[in-house]
């Protein structure tokens, strides 16, 4: 059994991929298990993980003949996983020497801590911006809970296996959903830490989850699978309503969205993306809106006519288009 199972999903990532795999393979922690599943990648990422597979018996590589989304890439990974803790690592960042012996260090100082949060720094065309995230030494499981259902915390982190085979990544969406199994991760947690380890997160403009592409319409998706899974588990009315509003301004960002770039999306992708925002519309319950979020212009929801909420959302965007200029 290795310390840490490292669950690597790529798809189509031959550029930035050797500078991932580098930093996992000279970690200072030796005792690890590289799980690198292949997304049906068009490119030459898989031949790329072979060959690293030859060289480091730490590395194994999974093949799916079709590109089948991140979450279930993931799953693939998470069954032949073997560590102690499990985190993940996407094939365009990459790991400070240090991460993962940082991580550990503090899943075995700290018994009852069953997530533990890297350091992240975004990084975008040479410049580094840390995660707004306020430090803290430890958070409940719900507080962390809480605090992920605005992202006032972030979702990088190490988790104990038995507690990921128990919520395996949510595969509603071909994106955005794994977001809400890292939620219930935080739930179930006893006690959630961060270490000093660095996660580098890549800005990459042709990642699934900032590509101009119809996938982007996933993330409505994703938010309607977390919102059932919250009734499911019985969660108070309090939590229901905050997600409820986290739901509702998804709305508004997503149709943002699609009024900036429905025209560089084909007409069947454009049209799919216009009937999932009204499909998912019709679902937001009111009730549970702060005022605030459904009373300013831009946001209301006019519940009873779609025609006068594209008006204003039509209106909106195009005065903050002009007012940006």
């Amino acid at each position: 059994m290795a310390k840490v199972s490292i669950l690597v999903a790529v798809y189509n990532a031959e550029k930035y991929l050797p500078k991932c795999l580098d930093s996992l393979v000279n970690q200072s922690l030796a005792d690890i298990q590289i799980i690198c599943i292949d997304d049906g990648s068009t490119d030459e990422s898989l031949p790329i993980l072979q060959q690293y597979s030859k060289a480091d018996h730490r590395i194994d590589v999974i093949a799916l003949d079709q590109n089948k989304g991140q979450a279930k890439a993931r799953n693939e990974g998470l069954k032949i996983a073997h560590g102690q803790y499990v985190c993940f690592l996407d094939s365009d960042d990459w790991f400070s020497s240090d991460a993962l012996a940082c991580m550990v260090s503090v899943f075995e100082k700290y018994p009852q801590t069953d997530c533990v949060l890297f350091h992240v720094i975004n990084w975008q065309s040479g410049h580094k911006v840390e995660y707004p995230m306020k430090s803290f030494e430890v958070k409940s499981g719900q507080e962390a809970f809480e605090d992920s259902l605005t992202w006032k915390i972030h979702g990088v982190y190490g988790v104990r296996k038995e507690l990921h085979i128990r919520f395996p990544y949510d595969t509603s969406a071909q994106a955005f959903s794994d977001d809400n199994t890292t939620r219930l991760h935080y739930l179930y947690a006893s006690e959630v830490r961060c270490c000093d380890g660095i996660y580098y997160y890549r800005v990459n403009p042709n990642s699934v989850t900032h590509a101009v592409n119809v996938h982007r319409f996933d993330y409505l998706k994703a938010n309607e699978s977390m919102k059932q899974q919250l009734i499911q588990l019985n969660l108070s009315k309090r939590i229901l309503d905050i997600y409820e509003n986290v739901r509702w301004l998804n709305v508004v960002g997503v149709y943002m969205f699609y009024f900036q770039y429905r025209h560089k999306l084909s007409e069947a992708d454009s049209n799919y993306g216009l009937s999932e925002i009204r499909r998912v519309w019709r679902t937001i319950e009111i009730d549970r809106l702060t005022v605030k979020n459904k009373t300013k212009f831009g946001y209301i929801p006019f519940s009873k006519s779609w025609a006068l909420f594209r008006i204003q959302e039509e209106v909106y965007f195009t005065l903050r288009q002009w007012l940006n200029r």
